[in-house]
């Protein structure tokens, strides 16, 4: 590790936090490995547990570590950047990232369209969609409970058909000829429902990233509707802005 410059006009916890920064960045420290106590911290940098506090606080807050209680202090795994990119499924975006995606299903039926799914699918209240909830794992660890609503009449045959592997998109290509040509997503933050976070293996109203799409087809119609709830320690949105 480096040392503090206590001649600095910079604050102890900052110099603290961003040569810990170093330490995780460059792989001293990997993914859900401990590092140092307060105790060894504090010793080692000759500095108060209240400073090196404020400097977990603040890699916390970065999302570099989590700090867990009676545990101690561990690296975070590192998130997954999501923003503006070409129309995929939750397959082929781990399938970019090096994981491997896998789904439970928790439901599959067919469903009355719902005011949302109505308004967003531009059908009517009580009309048939084909309902899929499922949780999405990446190398088996939880990400996230996706649940798509899709007109019955473009997909008949559907609900009967086993989706645990395999992506849905694929499938409505293949086999239903319903190729996505654009979709508007949209992001807001929420507290994770106990529902889901039971599935998610996180506590119950722990940050999460919640997520609406609309995907269409080439001739401007509305195909899907998906409702997504996504960990908030796995994902990150990351936007390209230019002048």
């Amino acid at each position: 590790m480096y040392a503090l410059d206590k001649s600095l006009p910079v604050p102890l916890y900052h110099q603290l936090k961003n040569i810990l920064m170093t330490g995780i960045e460059s792989g001293e420290w990997q993914p859900d490995q401990q590092i140092p106590t307060e105790e060894d911290l504090s010793k080692r940098f000759g500095i108060s547990k209240i400073t090196v506090r404020q400097a977990l606080r603040e890699l916390a807050g970065l999302g570099y570590v989590r700090r867990e209680q009676g545990r101690g202090t561990f690296v975070s795994r590192p998130k997954l950047s999501q923003g503006p990119r070409e129309l995929t499924g939750f397959t082929e975006e781990m399938r970019r990232h090096n994981l491997t995606a896998r789904s439970r299903v928790l439901h599959q039926s067919i469903r009355e369209a719902d005011e949302a799914a109505a308004a967003a699918l531009q059908i009517a209240i009580g009309d048939p969609v084909f309902v899929l909830t499922r949780l999405r794992l990446a190398n088996d660890e939880p990400m996230g409970v996706q649940t798509s609503h899709i007109p019955a009449a473009l997909v008949q045959g559907l609900v009967d058909e086993r989706l645990e592997t395999g992506s849905l998109y694929e499938i409505l290509q293949a086999r239903y000829g319903l190729h996505p040509a654009k979709a508007r997503e949209t992001h807001f933050a929420l507290l994770t429902p106990p529902e889901h976070a039971v599935l998610l293996g996180i506590a119950a109203g722990a940050p999460a990233l919640g997520a609406e799409r609309i995907a269409y087809l080439p001739g401007g119609a509305p195909f899907e509707f998906v409702q997504s709830i996504m960990r908030g320690d796995r994902y990150r949105i990351v936007l390209d802005l230019v002048s």
